[in-house]
């Protein structure tokens, strides 16, 4: 821990993000202390109020205030991108590895469908999954249909790492002193790979959060959940914009880009730990 304490601290960038979402995790877990979440559903307030010390964000036209509406849609937001992108890089790391350390007709497989899928539109066919499922998505739901479609970039990516690991001295040397191939992944490549990884999770998670934005603004998400980018859709829905009810788009917009700028500190912060030449770079 205190190596880490220390890296963070030579690596301003890393902390900045990761004190941004230190910030976002208090507000979730102190927030309902102060803020009654029921107060999210429609009509528990008056419709189109502006900020005020009643409605500290203001409501919507559909009855809700705001500032529960950030609450559970930031928390429920971050759900799916967290839950989509670690089964993304879950099952792109089991494909990774065995395609890259086993090589042989499973690597041809297995890169052969991960090149084809990637060809395919991704959003057109996240469009057409999450339209015919609609009526029933929840916030899980949603994360498993963007995981469908999430593992593809990390396994040829990981595969790619595998296979300038695997010719290494240092796994020559366990494959002699008798180590078989799980232990030799598990305590030889996987331990040197974690910085990666590490990275890795971090753009997967800000990758399915994209995803899931994008589905939401278009109506695709969980229709019954306040998620940020389901609020966007009804704001555009009810002409929020033209309407001048800026206290009903604007902190969405502010939400979304907050945890973008942070992933993506933490995403750079991590991409110095896993990448030598930027270390030496610092150094």
């Amino acid at each position: 821990m205190r190596p880490f304490l220390r890296y963070v601290s030579r690596n301003p960038t890393l902390g900045v993000g990761l004190s941004m979402f230190l910030l976002l995790f208090l507000f979730w877990i102190i927030g309902p202390l102060f803020i009654d979440v029921n107060l999210a559903r429609p009509l528990s307030a008056m419709p189109d109020m502006p900020p005020s010390r009643q409605y500290p964000l203001g409501t919507d036209t559909l009855g809700r205030q705001i500032l529960p509406v950030m609450l559970q849609g930031t928390l429920y937001t971050f759900e799916i991108g967290l839950v989509a992108g670690a089964a993304g890089l879950l099952i792109g790391t089991i494909l990774g590895f065995a395609a890259g350390y086993l090589g042989g007709p499973l690597d041809t497989f297995i890169r052969t469908s991960a090149d084809v899928i990637l060809t395919i539109p991704a959003l057109a066919v996240l469009v057409v999954i999450a339209s015919s499922i609609k009526e029933t998505l929840s916030p899980r739901t949603m994360a498993g249909v963007i995981a469908m479609l999430a593992w593809m970039w990390p396994t040829r990516t990981i595969r790619a790492q595998v296979l300038s690991m695997r010719e290494r001295p240092y796994v020559e040397i366990a494959r002699l002193s008798g180590m078989n191939d799980i232990q030799i992944i598990a305590q030889e490549l996987l331990p040197n790979l974690l910085p990666y990884l590490a990275a890795s999770f971090v753009g997967a998670v800000a990758a399915a959060l994209l995803a899931a934005v994008g589905l939401e603004a278009l109506g695709l998400g969980p229709q019954t959940e306040p998620t940020l980018g389901m609020t966007i859709f009804w704001c555009m829905y009810y002409g929020a914009i033209l309407r001048g009810l800026y206290w009903w788009w604007v902190p969405p917009m502010a939400a979304i880009s907050y945890v973008f700028i942070g992933l993506f500190l933490i995403s750079s912060g991590l991409d110095e730990l896993a990448n030598p030449r930027l270390r030496r770079a610092r150094g």
